[in-house]
Protein backbone atom coordinates (compact mmCIF):
# COMPACT_ATOMS: atom_id res chain seq x y z
CA UNK A 1 0.00 0.00 0.00
CA UNK A 2 1.56 3.27 -0.78
CA UNK A 3 0.16 7.21 0.37
CA UNK A 4 1.14 10.11 0.00
CA UNK A 5 0.40 12.93 2.00
CA UNK A 6 0.69 16.18 -0.01
CA UNK A 7 1.70 19.61 2.07
CA UNK A 8 1.74 22.99 0.64
CA UNK A 9 3.84 25.16 2.04
CA UNK A 10 3.90 29.13 1.96
CA UNK A 11 6.21 30.92 3.73
CA UNK A 12 5.59 28.34 6.44
CA UNK A 13 8.81 27.97 8.51
CA UNK A 14 7.12 28.69 11.65
CA UNK A 15 4.85 25.52 11.06
CA UNK A 16 6.90 23.08 8.71
CA UNK A 17 8.84 21.02 11.07
CA UNK A 18 6.28 20.02 13.79
CA UNK A 19 4.34 18.74 10.83
CA UNK A 20 6.99 16.76 8.93
CA UNK A 21 8.03 15.35 12.55
CA UNK A 22 4.38 13.94 12.97
CA UNK A 23 4.37 12.35 10.00
CA UNK A 24 7.42 10.98 9.97
CA UNK A 25 6.58 9.10 13.20
CA UNK A 26 3.70 7.43 12.07
CA UNK A 27 3.07 3.81 12.71
CA UNK A 28 2.19 1.14 9.94
CA UNK A 29 3.14 -0.96 7.06
CA UNK A 30 2.25 1.71 4.06
CA UNK A 31 5.41 2.84 2.11
CA UNK A 32 4.77 6.71 2.56
CA UNK A 33 6.02 9.65 0.93
CA UNK A 34 5.46 13.09 1.67
CA UNK A 35 5.11 15.47 -1.37
CA UNK A 36 5.73 19.51 -0.37
CA UNK A 37 4.90 21.51 -3.04
CA UNK A 38 6.07 25.18 -2.31
CA UNK A 39 3.99 28.09 -3.58
CA UNK A 40 6.96 30.36 -4.39
CA UNK A 41 7.87 30.73 -0.40
CA UNK A 42 9.84 34.44 0.15
CA UNK A 43 10.81 33.01 3.56
CA UNK A 44 14.02 30.38 4.70
CA UNK A 45 11.41 27.78 5.13
CA UNK A 46 11.75 25.05 1.85
CA UNK A 47 16.07 25.69 3.09
CA UNK A 48 15.16 25.04 6.41
CA UNK A 49 13.71 21.79 5.26
CA UNK A 50 16.52 20.96 3.06
CA UNK A 51 19.04 20.89 6.21
CA UNK A 52 16.97 19.19 8.55
CA UNK A 53 14.99 16.26 6.32
CA UNK A 54 17.43 16.37 2.83
CA UNK A 55 18.70 12.69 4.09
CA UNK A 56 14.91 11.32 4.49
CA UNK A 57 14.49 9.61 1.20
CA UNK A 58 10.54 10.27 2.06
CA UNK A 59 10.61 13.57 1.64
CA UNK A 60 10.54 14.95 -1.94
CA UNK A 61 9.76 18.62 -2.68
CA UNK A 62 8.01 20.52 -5.75
CA UNK A 63 9.23 24.18 -6.03
CA UNK A 64 6.92 26.70 -7.54
CA UNK A 65 7.77 29.70 -8.88
CA UNK A 66 5.07 31.58 -7.59
CA UNK A 67 2.54 31.66 -5.03
CA UNK A 68 -0.36 30.02 -7.53
CA UNK A 69 -2.72 29.11 -4.29
CA UNK A 70 -3.64 26.18 -2.28
CA UNK A 71 -6.18 24.31 -5.15
CA UNK A 72 -2.83 24.72 -7.98
CA UNK A 73 -0.26 23.84 -5.39
CA UNK A 74 -2.40 20.87 -3.81
CA UNK A 75 -3.18 19.54 -7.20
CA UNK A 76 0.65 19.68 -8.60
CA UNK A 77 1.33 17.33 -5.32
CA UNK A 78 -1.53 14.33 -6.51
CA UNK A 79 -0.04 14.57 -10.25
CA UNK A 80 2.90 13.77 -8.29
CA UNK A 81 1.69 11.41 -6.02
CA UNK A 82 -0.11 9.52 -8.95
CA UNK A 83 3.08 9.07 -10.76
CA UNK A 84 4.52 7.43 -7.49
CA UNK A 85 1.67 4.70 -7.73
CA UNK A 86 0.39 6.30 -4.55
CA UNK A 87 -2.88 4.05 -4.17
CA UNK A 88 -4.09 6.90 -1.50
CA UNK A 89 -3.39 10.59 -1.37
CA UNK A 90 -3.70 12.79 1.79
CA UNK A 91 -4.22 16.43 1.51
CA UNK A 92 -2.70 17.49 4.97
CA UNK A 93 -2.76 21.61 6.00
CA UNK A 94 1.26 21.99 7.13
CA UNK A 95 -0.21 24.08 10.01
CA UNK A 96 -1.09 21.06 11.80
CA UNK A 97 0.21 17.63 13.77
CA UNK A 98 -0.72 14.27 13.11
CA UNK A 99 -1.02 11.62 16.42
CA UNK A 100 1.55 8.90 15.73
CA UNK A 101 -1.63 6.82 14.29
CA UNK A 102 -3.35 9.43 11.86
CA UNK A 103 -2.81 7.51 8.59
CA UNK A 104 -2.91 3.84 10.09
CA UNK A 105 -6.61 4.81 11.35
CA UNK A 106 -7.64 6.91 7.98
CA UNK A 107 -6.31 3.80 5.88
CA UNK A 108 -8.72 1.45 8.27
CA UNK A 109 -11.79 3.33 7.45
CA UNK A 110 -10.83 3.79 3.78
CA UNK A 111 -11.09 -0.27 3.71
CA UNK A 112 -14.07 -0.14 5.39
CA UNK A 113 -15.61 2.21 3.07
CA UNK A 114 -13.64 1.55 -0.44
CA UNK A 115 -13.98 4.34 -2.72
CA UNK A 116 -14.93 7.15 -0.06
CA UNK A 117 -12.89 10.44 0.74
CA UNK A 118 -11.83 10.12 4.60
CA UNK A 119 -11.82 12.92 7.05
CA UNK A 120 -10.66 13.10 10.50
CA UNK A 121 -10.88 14.12 14.06
CA UNK A 122 -9.41 17.94 14.44
CA UNK A 123 -8.77 19.28 17.33
CA UNK A 124 -7.18 23.03 18.08
CA UNK A 125 -3.59 22.80 18.21
CA UNK A 126 -3.69 24.74 21.27
CA UNK A 127 -6.73 23.41 23.10
CA UNK A 128 -5.91 20.11 22.38
CA UNK A 129 -9.31 18.98 24.20
CA UNK A 130 -11.44 21.54 22.00
CA UNK A 131 -12.60 20.28 18.82
CA UNK A 132 -12.26 22.58 15.46
CA UNK A 133 -13.94 19.90 13.24
CA UNK A 134 -15.84 16.28 13.86
CA UNK A 135 -17.17 16.30 10.18
CA UNK A 136 -19.31 18.72 8.42
CA UNK A 137 -22.04 19.45 6.76
CA UNK A 138 -23.37 21.93 3.58
CA UNK A 139 -26.82 23.84 4.36
CA UNK A 140 -29.05 22.55 1.52
CA UNK A 141 -30.39 25.97 0.49
CA UNK A 142 -26.89 28.09 0.87
CA UNK A 143 -24.03 26.10 0.71
CA UNK A 144 -23.05 27.18 3.64
CA UNK A 145 -20.53 24.52 5.24
CA UNK A 146 -20.43 24.00 8.97
CA UNK A 147 -18.11 22.12 11.22
CA UNK A 148 -19.56 20.06 13.38
CA UNK A 149 -18.63 19.57 17.29
CA UNK A 150 -17.20 23.26 16.45
CA UNK A 151 -15.62 24.27 19.66
CA UNK A 152 -16.85 21.61 21.84
CA UNK A 153 -14.74 19.91 24.74
CA UNK A 154 -14.44 16.43 23.09
CA UNK A 155 -15.94 13.84 25.67
CA UNK A 156 -16.59 11.40 23.13
CA UNK A 157 -19.61 12.68 21.89
CA UNK A 158 -18.45 12.41 17.76
CA UNK A 159 -16.79 9.46 18.39
CA UNK A 160 -18.76 7.44 15.94
CA UNK A 161 -18.27 6.88 12.58
CA UNK A 162 -20.42 8.07 9.81
CA UNK A 163 -21.60 9.35 6.61
CA UNK A 164 -21.06 13.45 6.36
CA UNK A 165 -21.80 16.00 3.68
CA UNK A 166 -18.53 17.94 4.08
CA UNK A 167 -15.03 17.72 4.98
CA UNK A 168 -12.66 20.49 5.60
CA UNK A 169 -9.69 20.71 3.11
CA UNK A 170 -7.51 20.66 6.41
CA UNK A 171 -7.08 17.26 5.86
CA UNK A 172 -9.00 14.67 3.44
CA UNK A 173 -7.98 10.82 2.32
CA UNK A 174 -8.57 10.41 -1.45
CA UNK A 175 -8.47 7.20 -2.73
CA UNK A 176 -6.92 6.86 -6.53
CA UNK A 177 -10.61 5.90 -7.55
CA UNK A 178 -11.93 8.91 -6.51
CA UNK A 179 -9.33 11.46 -7.64
CA UNK A 180 -9.69 9.13 -11.31
CA UNK A 181 -13.44 9.96 -10.89
CA UNK A 182 -13.73 13.40 -9.60
CA UNK A 183 -10.74 14.91 -10.57
CA UNK A 184 -8.93 17.82 -8.79
CA UNK A 185 -8.96 20.97 -7.03
CA UNK A 186 -10.78 24.14 -9.01
CA UNK A 187 -7.95 26.10 -9.14
CA UNK A 188 -10.00 29.48 -9.54
CA UNK A 189 -10.69 29.50 -5.63
CA UNK A 190 -7.25 30.05 -5.15
CA UNK A 191 -7.91 30.18 -1.04
CA UNK A 192 -11.16 29.00 0.80
CA UNK A 193 -14.37 26.79 -0.63
CA UNK A 194 -12.20 25.13 -2.79
CA UNK A 195 -12.94 21.88 -0.25
CA UNK A 196 -16.94 23.01 -0.32
CA UNK A 197 -16.65 22.88 -3.83
CA UNK A 198 -14.87 19.70 -3.58
CA UNK A 199 -17.21 17.65 -1.34
CA UNK A 200 -20.51 19.30 -3.35
CA UNK A 201 -19.15 17.49 -6.31
CA UNK A 202 -18.68 14.72 -4.84
CA UNK A 203 -22.00 13.85 -3.27
CA UNK A 204 -22.77 14.85 -7.36
CA UNK A 205 -21.13 12.16 -8.59
CA UNK A 206 -22.28 9.65 -5.43
CA UNK A 207 -19.32 9.64 -3.62
CA UNK A 208 -19.53 9.36 -0.19
CA UNK A 209 -17.03 11.43 2.62
CA UNK A 210 -16.88 9.58 5.95
CA UNK A 211 -15.71 11.13 9.51
CA UNK A 212 -13.17 8.76 11.19
CA UNK A 213 -12.94 9.77 14.64
CA UNK A 214 -10.19 7.45 15.82
CA UNK A 215 -8.07 9.40 13.30
CA UNK A 216 -6.66 12.61 15.30
CA UNK A 217 -5.04 15.72 13.95
CA UNK A 218 -4.08 19.18 15.64
CA UNK A 219 -4.43 22.54 14.08
CA UNK A 220 -3.54 26.12 13.62
CA UNK A 221 -6.41 27.59 12.45
CA UNK A 222 -6.27 30.59 10.49
CA UNK A 223 -2.16 30.30 9.47
CA UNK A 224 -2.94 30.56 6.38
CA UNK A 225 -5.16 33.48 6.07
CA UNK A 226 -3.44 35.59 9.15
CA UNK A 227 -6.44 34.69 10.92
CA UNK A 228 -10.34 34.69 9.79
CA UNK A 229 -10.80 38.24 10.60
CA UNK A 230 -8.75 39.54 7.87
CA UNK A 231 -9.06 41.57 4.15
CA UNK A 232 -7.57 38.75 2.61
CA UNK A 233 -10.54 36.09 4.24
CA UNK A 234 -13.40 38.48 3.88
CA UNK A 235 -12.12 38.60 0.25
CA UNK A 236 -11.91 35.25 -0.82
CA UNK A 237 -15.08 34.10 0.84
CA UNK A 238 -16.99 36.78 -0.56
CA UNK A 239 -16.11 35.96 -4.05
CA UNK A 240 -15.60 32.14 -4.09
CA UNK A 241 -18.78 31.33 -2.02
CA UNK A 242 -20.79 32.88 -4.97
CA UNK A 243 -18.32 31.03 -7.62
CA UNK A 244 -18.79 27.74 -5.45
CA UNK A 245 -22.83 28.36 -5.42
CA UNK A 246 -22.90 29.24 -9.09
CA UNK A 247 -21.72 26.56 -10.35
CA UNK A 248 -23.45 23.76 -7.79
CA UNK A 249 -27.22 25.29 -6.87
CA UNK A 250 -28.50 25.57 -10.70
CA UNK A 251 -32.25 26.74 -10.24
CA UNK A 252 -31.92 27.59 -6.23
CA UNK A 253 -29.11 30.46 -7.17
CA UNK A 254 -31.62 33.32 -6.96
CA UNK A 255 -32.52 32.02 -3.73
CA UNK A 256 -29.02 32.13 -2.14
CA UNK A 257 -28.52 35.63 -4.01
CA UNK A 258 -30.94 37.32 -1.64
CA UNK A 259 -29.67 35.35 1.58
CA UNK A 260 -26.10 36.28 0.36
CA UNK A 261 -27.12 39.93 0.24
CA UNK A 262 -28.55 39.94 3.51
CA UNK A 263 -25.29 38.23 4.89
CA UNK A 264 -23.19 40.18 3.69
CA UNK A 265 -24.74 43.57 4.08
CA UNK A 266 -24.91 42.55 8.01
CA UNK A 267 -21.39 41.60 8.05
CA UNK A 268 -20.08 44.99 6.51
CA UNK A 269 -22.37 47.14 8.77
CA UNK A 270 -20.53 45.14 12.21
CA UNK A 271 -17.53 45.63 10.90
CA UNK A 272 -18.29 49.63 9.82
CA UNK A 273 -19.27 49.66 13.75
CA UNK A 274 -15.92 47.91 14.74
CA UNK A 275 -13.71 50.17 12.73
CA UNK A 276 -12.89 47.68 10.08
CA UNK A 277 -13.60 49.42 6.25
CA UNK A 278 -10.89 47.48 5.51
CA UNK A 279 -13.19 44.16 5.43
CA UNK A 280 -16.02 45.90 3.91
CA UNK A 281 -13.34 46.98 0.45
CA UNK A 282 -12.21 43.35 0.44
CA UNK A 283 -15.20 41.85 0.22
CA UNK A 284 -17.17 44.43 -1.90
CA UNK A 285 -13.93 43.79 -3.85
CA UNK A 286 -14.55 40.10 -3.92
CA UNK A 287 -18.04 40.44 -5.02
CA UNK A 288 -17.34 42.63 -7.92
CA UNK A 289 -13.87 40.44 -9.17
CA UNK A 290 -17.02 37.58 -9.04
CA UNK A 291 -19.21 39.65 -11.34
CA UNK A 292 -15.89 40.37 -13.95
CA UNK A 293 -15.47 36.44 -13.74
CA UNK A 294 -11.86 37.51 -11.80
CA UNK A 295 -11.02 34.25 -9.84
CA UNK A 296 -7.16 32.77 -8.81
CA UNK A 297 -4.91 35.03 -6.83
CA UNK A 298 -6.20 38.35 -5.96
CA UNK A 299 -4.58 41.48 -7.25
CA UNK A 300 -3.04 43.52 -4.72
Amino acid sequence: MKLAVVLVNYNGKQYNEACIKSLLKQRGSHETKIIIADNGSQDDSMQIIRERFGEDSRIETIFLEDNYGFSYANNVGIRRANEWGADHVVLLNNDTEACEDLLTALLACADRHPNSVIAPKIYYSDKRDVLWSAGGEVSPLVCKARHIGLDQKDTGQFDKERRIGFATGCCLLLPRAVIDKAGLLDERFFLYYEDTEYCLRLREMGIDIWYCPQARLYHKVGASSKGADSPLCAYYIARNWLLCNRLHLRGRYPVFLFYYAINRTVCCALWMLRGKPALVRATWRGICDHGKRKYGRAEK
